[in-house]
């Protein structure tokens, strides 16, 4: 097929219809979604997650004589690092977080914050005075 007579014609524009946006012709072309969620299956399978902490006998006294330092001090503010759980996979994250320490739980061996937030001693990395 030669398209020779209108190749060289101007594009028709029509009086009627305005042009539509190239946002939403874009939309148009845009791919079928034919696995409802399996993007977001993906997305959380790559997501990665760090392992539990494992203290070696000598960094837990280290993080327990800071923990008696800090509840001794008149402020109780410090800069714990611990570990969070994965709600959905293996491992976890860890958070820092500037607090108040309120109390230790030695019962139930946790830490407890002035917003009485609760971090197991177990999942503690690091502690610093503030």
């Amino acid at each position: 097929m030669n398209y020779d007579d209108i190749i060289d014609l101007p594009r028709h524009v029509s009086k009627r219809h305005p042009p539509m946006p190239l946002s939403k012709r874009a939309a148009q072309f845009s791919p079928f979604a034919a696995l409802t969620g399996y993007e977001e299956a993906v997305r959380e399978s790559a997501r990665l997650t760090l392992p539990p902490p494992n203290l070696a006998e000598d960094e837990q006294e280290l993080l327990n004589r800071r923990l008696q330092q800090i509840l001794a001090s008149p402020t109780r503010k410090a800069a714990i690092t611990y570990f969070v759980a994965d709600a959905y996979k293996d491992g976890g994250r860890y958070e820092t977080r500037t607090a108040v320490i309120k109390r230790l739980d030695t019962a139930r061996r946790q830490l407890v914050l002035q917003d009485n937030t609760r971090i197991e001693l177990i999942h503690i990395v690091r502690i610093q005075p503030v």
